[in-house]
């Protein structure tokens, strides 16, 4: 396969992660200070909106250098590999774990929005609850796909 087929791919691959990174950078502190006013009584919860949103953003980016590498492998010929198998698996914990967290986030949203009385905020967290378990879902079925077709050629290597 050549190179360039899959250049489009990896550039949106990069390009998702550049507007989580710049709301990391320049939406994230400001929330974070925004929670510390609502919630005078609790000290910490500025350090805590930090640590749990940036805590969220590792397996986001995760996720991304392992599609990266799997088109990586497509390029090279490599896509019906158990590092392909390996990638899709890593993808799809990475999206379990960011549903995961952000369920456990979504009462603390519900708090913000009903003191700022925006429901938005709510339904950006519900989308990204449901994006997520979208994409670890389709990454199952893909692993197991491939799998199944990496076993099928092996049983058919040994056959000839």
């Amino acid at each position: 396969m050549k190179r360039g087929t899959t250049l489009f791919l990896k550039v949106a691959v990069i390009l998702l992660g550049l507007p989580i990174l710049a709301l990391c950078i320049f939406f994230v502190p400001g929330m974070a200070d925004y929670a510390a006013e609502i919630f005078t009584d609790f000290p910490l919860i500025e350090a805590l909106v930090l640590i749990y949103v940036y805590g969220t953003a590792i397996p986001f980016y995760c996720a991304l250098y392992q599609a990266y590498q799997l088109l990586t492998f497509i390029d090279k010929n490599k896509a019906f590999s158990d590092l392909s198998v390996k990638a899709l698996r890593i993808i799809k914990r990475c999206a379990v774990l960011i549903s995961i967290l952000y369920v456990i986030f979504l009462p603390f949203i519900y708090i913000i929005a009903e003191a700022d009385d925006a429901p938005g905020l709510i339904l950006i967290g519900m989308f990204i609850v449901f994006a997520s378990t979208v994409i670890a879902v389709f990454a199952a079925v893909l692993q197991r796909l491939l799998q199944e077709a990496i076993n099928i050629k092996s049983e058919n290597d040994l056959t000839v």
